[in-house]
């Protein structure tokens, strides 16, 4: 499954790698939302919260729908401003149907893809499917969504003023550092893309990402099947030292394609496509395929001491292990005329972890 951005004659220049103080701001806040996503900033979410005023953490739980399952798209800015006040303020320029529709896509998990559905501001069929999507979500996403159709001038002063006193609580203290990592990442990429050309730079925001071989489309590693298109307005790749390891994407209609990307660590590992993490998954399904795999952990194993083991004929054997060895669960050594199968440890060792990636992702 992959998430498509047409980029069709868009030059080079259209692509831009910026840093986004409300974007990380943002990534912030859903690592406080959603820490088991993000183990290694555990220490780091406890202690914040623990420092946060009363009044603050109950404004952050009454809002965080807007971050925690994944962002609201008025948070990740297609233009980056140099300051947070700035990219509030062009956050405050967008009208209150597009605010409101894309607020309750976190919400309640209205769908981002149908651009011409019905205003739920003014719409009251649109307006109380919304309002069932956020109940059946819990009572705090139906209050949320209630006042944001009774007086969405409100609402949104009132998200602004939350996000600026997390700036003070905690943001504007790490935004130094942060903004080093980022700018430091930034060079690396606009340098790529300068000397080297789009496909370099786009390699080197996350295995994940592609240029399609036409050079037409950039191709995101996602659990999802859409398409968008960068038009004129080209696309922009904020980094972010907080978001790992997330790909957030931009997508909907109306909206400037934007991807928010994880800084690079030191070595990182390449991730595992969604591909191998599928195959992987169908080869283990199998219950043969099973027993086969528990027999090759114990050791090496032909063919015909598979199929002996087993009390299966040897192309039925042979089958099964063409299946594994296409998932990378395998690993084979020819010994004279034989050919010895080994279960690959480290592949299988590593299927949870690349499987919570894949769904992270």
């Amino acid at each position: 499954m992959t998430l498509r951005i047409d980029i069709t004659g868009l030059p080079s220049d259209r692509l831009r790698f910026a840093a986004s103080p409300l974007a990380e701001l943002t990534a912030m806040l859903h690592v406080l939302a959603a820490p088991g996503h993000h183990p290694q900033l555990a220490g780091w979410a406890a202690e914040v919260r623990a420092g946060l005023r009363p009044e603050l953490s109950e404004r952050l739980r009454e809002a965080e729908f807007l971050w925690r399952s994944s962002q609201a798209d008025f948070l990740l800015p297609a233009r980056p401003r140099h300051s947070l006040a700035e990219e509030l303020d062009d956050v405050d320029r967008i009208d209150d149907e597009t605010y409101v529709t894309a607020a309750l896509v976190t919400t309640c998990g209205s769908d981002r893809t149908h651009a011409a559905a019905p205003s739920p501001l003014n719409d009251a069929d649109a307006r109380e499917r919304a309002l069932d999507l956020a109940q059946a979500r819990g009572a705090r996403q139906e209050a949320f969504a209630e006042r944001l159709l009774t007086d969405p001038a409100a609402v949104r002063a009132r998200v602004r003023q939350t996000i600026e006193q997390c700036a003070e609580a905690f943001f504007d203290a790490a935004w130094a550092d942060v903004a080093a990592r980022l700018a430091a990442d930034l060079r690396l990429k606009n340098d790529l893309l300068k000397h080297q050309g789009i496909g370099p730079a786009l390699a080197s925001v996350s295995g994940a990402i592609a240029l399609a071989p036409d050079g037409d489309c950039i191709t995101v590693d996602k659990l999802q099947d859409k398409a968008t298109a960068a038009r004129g307005a080209g696309v922009t790749f904020i980094p972010s030292v907080y978001g790992r390891p997330h790909l957030v994407v931009v997508h909907a209609p109306g909206w400037q394609p934007v991807v928010q990307y994880p800084v690079a660590e030191p070595n990182p590992p390449e991730p595992v496509s969604l591909e191998t993490v599928g195959l992987r998954l169908e080869a283990l399904a199998h219950p043969v395929r099973l027993r086969l795999l528990r027999t090759l952990a114990r050791g090496p194993h032909t063919t015909g001491e598979l199929a002996h083991a087993w009390e299966l004929t040897a192309p039925e054997v042979s089958r099964h292990l063409a299946v594994l060895r296409r998932a990378g669960l395998l690993t084979a050594r020819r010994r004279g005329r034989y050919i010895h199968y080994s279960l690959d440890l480290p592949a299988m060792t590593a299927l949870g972890t690349d499987l919570l990636s894949a769904v992270l992702r």
